[in-house]
């Protein structure tokens, strides 16, 4: 089959793209600086010379707080006008299949457990509702041309050298910046990167909907740190609950240079996990424990 992959020099499709020629799948990619189409979704449309079965949309704008408004409208444009402007192109012939990489975070969650997709969608950050805008309009236009539609909204996706919060505490423990806090029970929900190629894979003969995209197991923070840790040979203290209170009290007066601040707090000792039954329920694969493969 043929796939048409966007975003293919970001952490997804530098991950997936390989697993998927490797599958027997003929991957053409697109990327705004280089590909086998080059064009910037953001500000084009892009010309397609050929047909796909599949379109998996991962190009986006995430893993950052934007500072201003003109950044705040940077996420508007890249998730989108973009997701707009790849719809335009294909409308000439469109793909059997459109995959559309969205987040959890248009549910607007800090503190949750087994959230599913019946969960309102209250997103308040620039990302969550470019992505939930992109969901919206993706559902009518492919309602539209006749295309099925999956709309995958992945918790924190992990592989080999991660971008966004997981990497984040990848530098933190190498710099012997991290520390547990209190006994670090508090869980997350996480999704391994290669097995988008198994959906992927599976996704024609499925039924076409919104699923969350994550591991059967959530795993703690303690968890977390301590495989990230022994993998960096690096060793990770513990401080009571009440310092880090502290600290983070001060962080919200220091601002955004802080390394901790009550929000951070908050999302380091309450647990956010998400349901990943209806996604079991429809593609029935096993997905991998993401904390075994850290």
């Amino acid at each position: 089959m043929k796939i048409l992959f966007t975003g293919s020099n970001g952490f997804v499709g530098k991950n997936v793209i390989p697993i998927l020629k490797e599958k027997g799948f003929e991957v053409s990619t697109l990327g705004s600086s280089n590909g086998d189409i080059v064009a910037d979704l953001s500000n084009e449309i892009p010309q397609l010379s050929k047909n796909f079965d599949i379109v998996f949309h991962a190009a986006g704008k995430a893993h950052s707080i934007p500072g201003s408004p003109q950044e705040e409208k940077q996420f508007f444009k890249v998730n989108t006008q973009g997701t707009e402007n790849l719809c335009k192109a294909l409308e000439a012939s469109p793909p059997k299949i459109f995959i559309f990489l969205s987040t959890v975070a248009v549910y607007g969650k800090d503190v949750g457990e087994n959230i599913d997709e019946n969960s309102p969608t209250l997103g308040t950050t620039p990302y969550a509702k470019s992505k939930l805008l992109a969901e919206n309009h993706l559902i009518n236009w492919a309602k539209q041309y006749n295309v099925k539609l999956f709309i995958f909204r992945p918790s924190l996706i992990a592989g080999p050298n991660p971008p966004g919060n997981l990497g984040d505490m990848m530098a933190a423990i190498n710099k012997g910046r991290y520390f547990n806090i209190g006994k670090g029970d508090a869980l997350k929900s996480l999704f391994w990167v290669d097995d988008f190629a198994r959906l992927i894979e599976l996704s024609p003969d499925k039924k076409a909907g919104i699923y969350n995209v994550c591991d059967s197991s959530p795993s703690s923070f303690k968890e977390i740190g301590d495989v990230l840790a022994k993998k960096q040979n690096k060793s990770i203290l513990s401080i009571p609950f009440f310092v880090a209170k502290s600290l983070a009290l001060f962080g919200d007066l220091l601002g955004s240079k802080a390394p901790i601040n009550s929000l951070k707090l908050k999302k380091i000792t309450k647990s956010l996990t998400f349901s990943n039954k209806q996604l079991m329920d429809e593609f029935g694969c096993t997905l991998t424990k993401s904390i075994d493969k850290l």
